[in-house]
């Protein structure tokens, strides 16, 4: 076992903490008190090759492997939770559905911009009544007219709307799952790529205001008699529910990478704290209650890191991953909120107000438990992968 990082890896690594600690570290308070998308960073990470790292360069990608697209996401995440979110999704979620399932002229037509970052994307999904629940989904696409294949439309026209939308709201390309056949169950979903600024009947109903992860726009969507022709359909008809499946089980790498850049960010801010701040006459890092403290914060961040790279390193060899995805996702949300909780705990009084960050990776961090597989449904998936 080989834990040593490759030249290329090291070179990700250190250009991205950069710039990091340049542009994203000074602007992360301003980001998560004004809630504003921060496309001028988004448009300098494009520029860096940072909105495409896991694609081929002929599709406007880094070419990187997935050690060092989840090494670059988790510092994004280090520097600003909202920023790692923005990126997983545009990648991980909407440009992977494209990569993994779009022809080859969809693939040139737009996952091309998003490689580049000249596009944002956004992987609509979730319904009010179908979270985990994905079947469950009312949103319809019905297919209209004859193509000039047999058996297939010209066009399909969607109703219905989503909610929770990462990018949402400022995405030049969003991948919808709708219903094709509402008969079918989960043969009857399938997935499509909708252009908000072409398609008539896109609306944004509004955003939600967050606990955290504040930055990146989480839209509520309705789609109103939207027409769009049939060669923007992903793959073949009812493949939608597999496509979802396959593309969040990916997901979940760079979730945990979302996790160990906070935890990272909570146990720096904490371990210097420690050494700053003085009471009884010392520093209160030499107090065996707080080294304790630090001790631990960091073997949980190790253990998250390892379970990181176990996955993505499944997923590079092309074996199954399920689980180890699913476990690296699990542990490195839960400790991403235990340690901002034992960071808030070392700064005391301070940890409690917006003076210090904090708070504020306590807020980003919780959110990881919850998307993209809750931390009760990724025990269910572990659970199930070890009966079979």
């Amino acid at each position: 076992m080989d834990f040593t990082l490759s030249p290329e890896q090291q070179q990700i690594r250190d250009m991205v903490a950069t710039f990091v600690d340049e542009e994203v570290v000074p602007r992360a308070a301003e980001i998560d008190h004004e809630d504003d998308f921060p496309r001028d960073l988004v448009a300098e990470m494009g520029e860096l090759g940072l909105m495409g790292m896991p694609f081929p360069e002929e599709y406007g990608g880094a070419g990187l492997d997935y050690h060092a697209y989840a090494i670059g996401l988790e510092e994004i995440s280090r520097g600003s939770g909202g920023l790692g979110t923005i990126v997983a999704a545009h990648t991980s979620l909407a440009g992977n559905m494209l990569y993994e399932f779009g022809d080859d002229a969809q693939k040139e037509a737009y996952l091309t911009p998003l490689a580049e970052g000249r596009d944002v994307g956004a992987f609509a999904l979730s319904e009010p009544g179908a979270g985990s629940d994905v079947p469950a989904m009312e949103t319809t696409a019905e297919p209209i007219g004859a193509g000039a294949e047999e058996d297939e439309p010209e066009a399909y026209r969607l109703n219905g709307g989503k909610l929770w939308i990462s990018n949402g709201s400022v995405a030049e390309t969003v991948v919808v799952f709708a219903k094709t056949d509402p008969e079918a169950g989960n043969e009857g979903i399938s997935s499509f790529v909708v252009r908000p600024d072409e398609d008539d009947g896109f609306h944004v109903e509004g955003t939600e205001d967050k606990l955290g992860d504040k930055g990146c726009p989480t839209a509520e969507l309705r789609f109103d008699g939207l027409e769009i022709p049939a060669d923007r359909r992903l793959g073949e008809e009812g493949r939608g529910f597999v496509h979802a499946l396959k593309t969040l089980n990916g997901g979940r790498i760079t979730i945990a990478a979302r996790g160990v850049g906070i935890a990272r960010a909570a146990f720096e801010e904490a371990r210097d704290y420690a050494t700053e701040r003085e009471q009884f006459g010392q520093p209160i890092g030499e107090f065996q209650a707080i080294k304790h403290k630090l001790a631990d914060m960091d073997t949980k961040i190790q253990a998250a890191k390892l379970l990181m790279h176990r996955a993505a390193d499944n997923k590079i060899r092309g074996e199954d991953y399920i689980k180890e995805a699913a476990q690296a996702k699990l542990y490195a949300s839960e400790i991403s909120r235990e340690v901002a909780n034992e960071g808030i705990q070392i700064h005391g009084g301070y940890g409690y107000t917006k003076d210090f960050p904090a708070e504020r990776f306590y807020r980003d961090a919780k959110l990881n438990e919850i998307y993209e597989g809750t931390s009760e449904v990724l025990r269910n998936t572990i659970g199930d992968q070890l009966l079979e």
